[in-house]
């Protein structure tokens, strides 16, 4: 049993109330229960299993950055001289027969050299696609990891793979596993929170599945802001409803849960109580959170955004809001990037929109003394073939999952280094290769837990992030 369902069981409202001789909604209003109650012996944070962090960590929360529909390596981050040579010329049917392809099977295969010159950039003289003209800025921040490899070749399988570590649907995303281990540090926030941008070619979709808490307990799922109107749905009061009246009707509808809970003692009613009190405090917090007005105006413009907007770069600038109010693990989704036609023309435009926010983040939070607390990832789902896709002069990458790029930087993370390697086409990663069970063993262990060790008894295995296959931390890249 999860520490928080022990301590509701051991102190229910009712003994409390009866004890206190204070209302539940005075309670709902000011805070939840005193967190030393509701925190592990060991835990420093609201919930949390005891013996957690397992060892000191590096890093008190995520901010992952997902390029969702897999941006191109071969033009950002992995430069292949060969590729460039071979530019229009078949790709050799040694690097590909037998491979799993997507919308390319079965037919003619070309090699589709870079699109854009790559340099040297920073002390680290780290390569990095002038496309990327603010990240390479940054470029002695981030360790770019060019050995990535996943196992589903379409775009929702991989990112259930990427946010889950398995192809199965219904299992708990990495958000959902880290504020479930750790805890979470705010009280009027959610620990786990979901933002979401478009901008690009072919936009797809985003299931809300893949923040799900699986068999988690579900307080632990992600929470997503919405771009449009109020962030949360019914953050405000309905018109002519007080504080007072709101405030009430908690109160009312916990007494009705709380007399559910004293009959059959279900842990998710007590998890809707849970809930409902943090949107109540929300109801107050929110607003502020989403008002930009006290952010200097450097700051603005170096995100590249005036306020609360719904773009990618509002979303960095609301990311590092969060992180400073305790929130643990932020997701951003920019969605965009699936390229399979008129590569050059989207990766402008994706490029455009994320390039600068990104490397702004990165800035931002050495200068608010966060960086070396905060990990943050950045990476799609997948990469894209060395082969030509698409007709005539505007051609574009498939889907492609044996070698991909990724980038990590904070949190205990050794700036300016390069880890692994594809081969002379930028086919398959063929030096240190990296899975996405390597990616969750490295996030997990930089925020203090051994991965092997967070596990729940689910269908007869110990279930956990990184799965019952073997995962390594990928210590090159570790400060």
């Amino acid at each position: 049993m999860h520490p928080f369902e022990e301590a509701r069981q051991q102190l229910t409202r009712r003994t409390f109330l009866s004890q206190a001789g204070v209302g539940l909604g005075a309670t709902a209003a000011a805070t939840m229960l005193d967190e030393s109650l509701w925190a592990g012996p060991d835990a420093s944070a609201l919930g949390g299993l005891p013996g957690l962090p397992h060892f000191a960590p590096k890093a008190k929360r995520v901010i992952f950055l997902c390029m969702a529909g897999g941006p191109s390596h071969l033009e950002t981050f992995d430069f292949k001289p060969k590729l460039q040579e071979m530019d229009g010329q078949p790709m050799p049917e040694s690097f590909t027969k037998g491979q799993p392809i997507a919308q390319l099977q079965g037919k003619e295969l070309k090699c589709l050299g870079p699109q854009y010159p790559f340099r040297q950039h920073g002390d680290s003289g780290q390569l990095i696609a002038d496309i990327l003209p603010h990240t390479a800025e940054i470029a002695d921040d981030i360790a770019i990891i060019r050995s990535m490899h996943t196992d589903q070749i379409n775009h929702d399988p991989a990112h259930t793979v990427m946010n889950t570590g398995t192809s199965i649907s219904g299992r708990p995303s990495m958000g959902a596993w880290v504020t479930y281990g750790l805890g979470v540090e705010s009280r009027d926030l959610p620990g786990f929170v979901v933002l979401t941008s478009v901008g690009g070619r072919n936009p797809q979709p985003i299931a809300s599945r893949q923040w799900g808490a699986g068999f988690l307990p579900s307080r632990f799922q992600g929470t997503e802001f919405y771009s449009k109107g109020d962030p949360v749905h019914y953050v405000r009061n309905p018109a002519g409803v007080s504080n007072e009246q709101q405030r009430k009707l908690v109160e009312a509808v916990a007494k009705l849960n709380d007399l559910r809970y004293q009959q059959v003692k279900n842990p998710e009613i007590e998890s809707r109580i849970a809930q409902m009190e943090l949107a109540f405090r929300m109801q107050q917090s929110i607003p502020e959170l989403m008002d930009f007005s006290n952010e200097p105006q450097h700051v603005l413009e170096s995100y590249g955004t005036e306020g609360s907007d719904g773009t990618f770069a509002a979303n960095c600038l609301l990311a590092r809001r969060l992180a400073e109010r305790g929130t643990r693990f932020i997701h951003l989704y920019h969605r965009g990037w699936d390229h399979h036609g008129d590569l050059k023309r989207y990766m402008e435009i994706c490029c455009g929109l994320c390039d600068g926010p990104a490397a702004a983040l990165i800035r931002d939070l050495k200068e608010r003394g966060m960086f070396d607390e905060t990990l943050v990832i950045w990476g799609g789902e997948f990469g894209r073939t060395p082969m030509f896709q698409g007709k005539g002069k505007d051609p574009g990458r498939d889907h492609h999952i044996k070698g991909f790029s990724m980038w990590m930087a904070g949190g205990g993370i050794k700036g300016g280094t390069s880890h692994g390697n594809t081969d002379d086409l930028g086919y398959a990663a063929v030096e240190n290769p990296v899975h996405i069970r390597d990616l969750h063993a490295t996030m997990l262990h930089q925020l203090g837990i051994d991965h092997k060790r967070l596990s729940v008894k689910f269908q007869g295995l110990d279930a956990r992030l990184t799965g019952v296959e073997e995962a390594h931390v990928v210590k090159d890249i570790l400060a």
